[in-house]
């Protein structure tokens, strides 16, 4: 457990000095921590030092329109509700502030979690609207939220009590750390000797034992939640009453196709998964009669907004018929994903690279991603740690799990089919509709062959993607699908970028791309840079 002494008991200090009578409280249910004299309390077992941050006067204070002090948090800033951010706002700061900072925490029977962290919030700004977004700096939450607003979700019976604070400071905090690394206790020290002031609001909220998992609005947030670490490439979409939408563009922000022995020389390009193009993940999945079959293409989506395939490549697992297990093959990268016919990158397995994002008894109650009938997709692991009992039929389990629907859950494996060859529950439309979603680029290069020392790198220089590999043998290539090159053993770099501004609209402007929104630049060449094809535009 890190030290949070000074701000685990700062948010504290509201309530103790509101029920000795100290603080001030308006209409609105705000309670002000200001002048705080040093002072120590001594038990037993522990020694803890409340010190003075809050060194001004005047009436500095934090007030809702959502809530009042010591009143009730509504479900809709809750894991039970919208796992919405309330609005807030904040007056009579110290004079000379220049910056602000919010910590909101949870005051548990287990010690305090850090529920938001946000910092860097300019001194102009006195209030956070419902669901703010794009003011200031993002730390770590808590319960693997990542950078984003883990909002109220404690177990056990009773009320649970959570507290706002907003921090005057008197510089930016200075921070050396990764975003990723900027926790609630790290910033907590960072701004220790920079506080001119605070104010706090402190609410409760008890859990009902019968709001998780029932209702779609519920298991909508359930979705919501679990991408919430990769806000910034992913939304859901919760409008909808049968359907979760989840938008993307359909590349993580890990590193692609290192280690691939066996390509088509596909690159991973962003996708249109946005509007009525996102995917559709059933809120109220239920295990169907008969089981969906899912002999290639998508399975789900994963929770950074990537797709998620079975196994096999197009054409099923047969490998007689020109099928085959892509991994078995060679075919994926050291993350279980590769480029698709369509440019698109997907995993065939389980997503390792972004399971590295958290520990791994993390995703034994966190979602991975949601498969296409709603039902969610987890770790290696039950909830109790155990390795994941899977049938017979779909390869998953009716084990109950947190955070997702109860029902059924498909758990990752490290042998065939890896997730799941089949959907235990309806499918959504999207199974039929998937080709919908797709819109190919360009004739792939090649039929998958084998190479070597595969990576995919940028180009510092110029922007470009840089996709570097190794045959041992000659190969024939095509830029068109009715044209051929031939290149000899050796080593090549396939060179790609958008095109912007000028470039972009001259190749728009092309009868042969009416209608087309997007192109790219490919340039084919030997690793001498020796050019092996043409170069050549893209569009779509």
């Amino acid at each position: 457990m890190h030290d949070t002494n000074l701000f685990r008991t700062s948010p504290l200090l509201a309530m103790l000095l509101a029920a000795c009578g100290g603080g001030t409280s308006n209409s609105a249910g705000t309670t002000n921590t200001v002048t705080t004299p040093v002072r120590t309390t001594t038990s037993t077992t522990t020694t803890t030092t409340i010190t003075d941050i809050a060194s001004t006067t005047g009436s500095f204070t934090l007030t809702s329109t959502a809530v009042t002090e010591g009143g009730t948090l509504p479900a809709a800033f809750t894991c039970d509700g919208a796992r919405s951010t309330p609005p807030l706002s904040w007056s009579n700061a110290p004079s000379d502030t220049k910056s602000f900072a919010l910590l909101m925490t949870t005051l548990s029977r287990d010690g305090t979690k850090w529920n938001w962290v946000l910092y860097n919030i300019p001194s102009t700004v006195t209030r956070l609207v419902l669901n703010t977004s794009g003011v200031g700096t993002l730390g770590t939450a808590d319960d693997g939220a990542g950078n984003a607003f883990a909002p109220p979700c404690s177990q056990g019976v009773g009320a649970f009590t959570y507290s706002f604070t907003v921090y005057a400071l008197s510089a930016a905090p200075s921070l050396s750390t990764t975003a990723s690394q900027n926790t609630g206790p790290v910033v907590a020290a960072a701004i220790r000797t920079l506080t001119l002031g605070s104010a706090s609001l402190n609410i409760s909220y008890t859990r009902s034992t019968g709001t998780a998992g029932s209702s779609t609005a519920t298991n909508c947030a359930l979705i919501q939640a679990s991408t919430a670490a990769y806000a910034a490439n992913v939304a859901v979409d919760c409008t909808a009453s049968d359907y979760g939408k989840v938008a993307s563009t359909g590349l993580p922000a890990h590193a692609m196709m290192n280690g691939i022995t066996a390509s088509n020389l596909q690159v991973p390009l962003t996708q249109n998964f946005q509007g009525s193009n996102a995917w559709k993940i059933p809120l109220s999945p239920a295990i169907a009669a008969t089981p969906t079959p899912v002999t290639d293409g998508p399975i789900g989506i994963a929770i950074n907004g990537v797709p998620i395939f079975n196994p096999c490549k197009q054409g099923g697992c047969n490998a007689a018929a020109g099928g085959g297990d892509t991994k078995v093959l060679g075919e994926l990268d050291s993350c279980n994903g590769h480029a698709g016919r369509a440019d698109d990158y997907h995993y065939h397995a389980a997503p390792t690279c972004l399971m590295a994002d958290q520990a791994a008894s993390y995703w034994n109650t966190n979602p991975v991603g949601w498969a296409l009938d709603g039902f969610a997709i987890f770790g290696y692991n039950n909830a109790d740690g155990s390795l994941a009992t899977r049938d017979s039929i779909c390869g998953g389990n009716t084990t109950a799990v947190s955070n997702a629907p109860a029902g059924y859950s498909y758990h990752v494996t490290d042998t065939a089919p890896y997730v799941t060859a089949c959907l235990r529950g309806t499918p959504s439309p999207d199974l039929l509709g998937q080709g919908g979603k797709y819109t190919p680029l360009r004739q792939s290069p090649v039929t998958p062959f084998a190479v070597s020392g595969m990576g995919l790198t940028t180009d510092a220089s110029d922007g470009y993607q840089v996709l570097q590999f190794t045959s041992a043998r000659s190969f024939t290539s095509t830029a068109t699908g009715s044209d051929s090159y031939p290149n000899t053993a050796g080593s090549y770099r396939i060179r790609y970028k958008a095109l912007t501004g000028t470039a972009l609209g001259t190749a728009l402007a092309l009868p042969t791309n009416k209608a087309k929104t997007a192109c790219w630049n490919f340039q084919f060449t030997t690793i001498s840079g020796a050019t092996s094809q043409p170069t050549l535009s893209y569009c779509r």
